[in-house]
Parts: structure tokens; sequence; C-alpha cells
């Protein structure tokens, strides 16, 4: 699907749901909350349960929100990037299966980082794209998708160049886009495949991005910032930390980091005071080195001025 990650998040929202369907949406994050948005825009019938930031959905959640909703889709998102959570698809694939409802998980930051066993995990609409954990650039998203529920949904989208069922059997065709192909990405997404391929695959790539995480954890820890997510649901993709005071200035550090070849995430929670520091792509144990390097040189540097 041509776009970012978000347009193959819309194509899926609205092209599957059907005007009786009822869709349920998962959030504790803001990607969470942009599906429930796009939902609003297509006048879909939408029940949103909104939990705590710091924690996962549950599957006895989604069971009571299923029964009690009459829902007939459930969308969440697998990796939260607001915080880094790392949300339980299998538990709540199980009740989707059970109640049989289309399960839909946006897995933008996970895929090619995280093992997805689609199948097993009962994952009916898969999305993701072609730069995050693949580590192409962006330009095109992707669907994984239930090739039954694929073909029922023919007709029932709601917009013209967001047709999921339209794009797929073009390709079906001939092999490309309905519209102009984004050549330059398909070339850097199928060497970004063949990297990972070289790598080692996702299990090797999972295991270089969890241990960027640990090693990041500790280093910051000893420096006094608090990571926002705990262990149990901390993913390796990007990780949250507490500024250690109201005086701190994220503003402040994040230029003396810049300036010294490096740049990290804003915090994306409303009323905290946190930033982000991303995980994925092309860093190693030496790359994580330097940045706690350059953080612990300016903490220092802050804390003289102030003796």
């Amino acid at each position: 699907m041509l776009g970012s990650g978000t347009f193959g998040v819309e194509s899926v929202i609205s092209s599957i749901i059907p005007e009786e369907g009822r869709l349920a949406v998962l959030i504790n994050g803001a990607y969470g909350r942009r599906i429930a948005e796009i939902a609003e825009y297509h006048k879909i019938n939408t029940y949103t349960a909104e939990i705590e930031y710091n924690r996962i959905p549950t599957a006895e959640e989604a069971e009571r929100i299923i029964a009690e909703n009459n829902i007939t889709h459930l969308a969440m998102v697998h990796c939260e990037t607001t915080t880094g959570i790392l949300n339980d698809i299998q538990s709540i694939g199980e009740v989707c299966k059970k109640h049989n409802v289309a399960f839909i998980t946006d897995a933008m930051s996970s895929f090619g980082g995280i093992d997805i066993p689609v199948e097993a995990y009962n994952i009916d609409f898969l999305i993701s794209s072609a730069n995050k954990c693949i580590q192409g650039v962006p330009g095109f998203s992707f669907i994984i998708a239930n090739k039954e529920k694929l073909i029922a949904s023919r007709g029932t989208a709601r917009s013209l160049s967001l047709d999921l069922y339209a794009q797929w059997e073009t390709m079906s065709k001939d092999g490309k886009w309905r519209f102009t192909s984004p050549t330059h990405v398909v070339l850097a997404f199928a060497r970004a495949l063949d990297e990972l391929e070289a790598e080692g695959g996702i299990k090797t790539r999972n295991k270089r991005y969890s241990e960027n995480n640990r090693l990041l954890i500790e280093k910051m820890s000893e420096m006094g910032f608090k990571p926002y997510i705990g262990s149990e649901h901390q993913s390796p993709v990007i990780t949250t930390f507490e500024c250690p005071s109201e005086s701190f200035s994220f503003e402040e550090m994040y230029a003396y980091i810049k300036k010294r070849g490096y740049a990290i995430y804003p915090g994306k929670l409303e009323g905290m005071n946190t930033f982000r520091i991303g995980n994925i792509g092309e860093i190693y144990k030496e790359d994580i080195e330097k940045l706690c390097g350059i953080i612990k040189d300016y903490t220092e540097e802050k804390k003289n001025a102030r003796s």
C-alpha cells in the first residue's frame, strides 16, 4: 500500500469493516488512539478502551469488551512507541478467535525485529512498513492478511486509493500498485531484506536490539534515569525514561547530544516529563556506549555548574 505506515493502517480500518460491523480499539498509547481517530473519520461504529500507558490490555479486558459490545473487529498496536511497551497480542488473538472476531494488529515498530507467528497468534490483518525494524526507508506499508477475510471485504472500502481488496486484486494480476509505484523504496526494501538475512534473520536482529536496550537501561539507570515501562513489558524497540527532576530540560540535553552526532526523541506522555531513546536501526553496542557517555558528560557539566 502506497504511503507511510499510517496509510496501511487506514487502508485496513477503512476497507474491511462493513457498515453493520463494530470495531473495538484497545489503546495504551498515541498510535492506538490514532486507529480510533481513523475509525472516527470513516464513521465506523467504534468502541474505544483507553487504559494507562504503562500497562498492557489484558485478555480478560478484551473478553469483556467483546462480549458486552457486539464487537466484530478488534484492533491494537503491538509495540506502542509512545512508551516502548510491548503488548500481548498472542493472548488477545486467542480471545478474538474464540469469539470469531477479526483481529487487526499494528506491528509497525515490531515486525522484522520481533518474531510474530501471524497464524499462530490468530492475526487476521497485520500491518507494518518498509522502514522501522526492516531498516529500509519509508514510502510504502504492507499488510499480511487472512485471504478469506480479505476477499470477503470486497466492496466495503470507503476510499478509492486505500481500497485494500482492490490493491490486492491488482497486485495478484501483474504485481504492480494501482497507482504510481514507489520504485526507489522497493529497491531499498529489497536491499534491507538481504541485509536482514545476512545479519542472521529476525532472531539475530532481535538479540542485537535487546542487548542495545539492556545496556541502555543499565547505563541510564546508573545516571539516575528511570525507565517508565517495567521490565516485564519493555520492548527492545524504544525506551522511555522519566526526567530526574522538574527542572531538567530535555531541549537543552537534546541540543547537547545532537551537537555531538546523535539524536533522541522527546517524550509523548501528556503531563509527564519524559524522553525516549530508540534501539533499532543500524545501532550497536558502541553507539549506546557513546550516547550514554555524552549524556553523562552533560549531567556532570550541569552538576558542576550548579555547585
